[in-house]
């Protein structure tokens, strides 16, 4: 196992720069997951972890050494691929073994470290069958036995469930989180799937645009979000964001909306000044039946009933306000429901830089 160091490190295809100066520490045995939009750097920065990318600028180390002009393989490491990446021609058995065959381990050795794989993933009786005869889960297991054969200091995913069926994938991110809280190998995990980062991870980092925009554990994220794209990126169904412009009623500071509802400022957003145009963020979950005061009036458009969780949509002027309520409710199209945010867990925005008053 070994700890990862990313400093400053930038990327460029031709004249177009894709990583701007990336830095980010993923401490021995962590499970670190880089999300984000498609286009954002995550999978450049995972392949020039690899070795597969060259580093433009800056340094990336792995155990303490500085990798950027080592080889593949002679990093140390073991990539999953979305694809699997499996040779069809081969049983599960000689896929696993093909690596340790090539750096010419002893046939013995080999046996017993594919049986110790085969035996955490639940392979054993898959040995002699090929690619062709397998499942989608079960290919992926194979890919990230092949993987485990290796023994490596750091294991790289490339979203290696995006080919997997929506029940699978709920089965296989469990069974990787499983596999590393066993092996405490230091991961770096790639997905655009927020869901997949917020149960999998150790520590989260959200990139866009080539740059981190926070990283932290998921909970912080979820509940602290440092701007506008983490806070709806990070939670499903995303963040509330309703517009408007902080006033100053005597002691009090409020933010009021188009329709001239006023809130309290969330206590946590001090730094809100008298006449500056904000964005007021609340969660789906946050928001709570109520009366006309301290509420944003809003009608009904759609009902969404989960069976968990009832979804409402709803219209706040030209905005579309989502609730969600562990209750069930008879709503229709066109009711009006009062909705009440809660005033400790409410988010304040600059509208300009989008980063949160804090």
């Amino acid at each position: 196992m070994a700890s990862v160091e990313i400093r400053a490190v930038q990327k460029y295809f031709g004249g177009t720069q894709v990583i701007r100066g990336v830095d980010i520490d993923i401490e021995d045995g962590q499970f670190t997951v880089l999300v984000g939009p498609s286009g954002c750097g995550k999978s450049t920065l995972l392949r020039m972890l690899a070795g597969l990318e060259e580093i433009t600028h800056g340094e990336i180390s792995i155990g303490g050494k500085v990798v950027n002009d080592m080889p593949p393989k002679e990093r140390d490491i073991a990539m999953v691929f979305q694809n699997y990446a499996l040779y069809p021609h081969m049983t599960v058995y000689d896929n696993m073994a093909f690596s340790l065959a090539l750096a010419k381990f002893e046939k013995s050795d080999i046996k017993a470290r594919v049986d110790r794989a085969s035996g955490i993933l639940g392979l054993g009786e898959l040995l002699q069958r090929y690619p062709r005869q397998l499942s989608g889960g079960q290919r992926q297991r194979v890919a990230m036995g092949r993987a485990i054969v290796r023994d490596p200091q750091v294991f790289l995913f490339d979203e290696p469930l995006s080919n997997l069926d929506a029940n699978l994938r709920v089965q296989m991110r469990t069974e990787i989180r499983e596999l590393h809280q066993r092996l405490r190998t230091t991961s770096v995990y790639v997905t655009h799937d927020q869901i997949e980062a917020m149960t999998m991870a150790d520590q989260i980092v959200v990139m866009h645009d080539g740059v981190v925009e926070q990283r932290g554990k998921p909970l912080d994220l979820y509940d602290h979000p440092d701007n506008l794209f983490v806070a709806k990126f990070i939670g499903s169904p995303s963040m509330n964001f309703l517009p408007g412009v902080v006033r100053q009623d005597g002691a009090a500071a409020l933010v009021e909306f188009d329709d001239g509802t006023r809130l309290p400022v969330p206590a946590r957003s001090k730094s809100a000044v008298d006449g500056q145009r904000v964005i007021y963020g609340v969660r789906p979950e946050h928001l709570t039946l109520g009366s006309e005061s301290q509420a944003i009036k809003t009608v009904v458009t759609v009902v969404e009933p989960t069976g968990a969780n009832t979804e409402v949509y709803c219209r706040f002027g030209e905005t579309e306000v989502v609730s969600m309520f562990r209750e069930r409710h008879d709503f229709a199209a066109g009711d009006t429901v009062f909705l009440v945010p809660d005033q400790q867990r409410t988010h304040l925005f600059d509208a300009e830089t989008g980063k949160v008053l804090a």
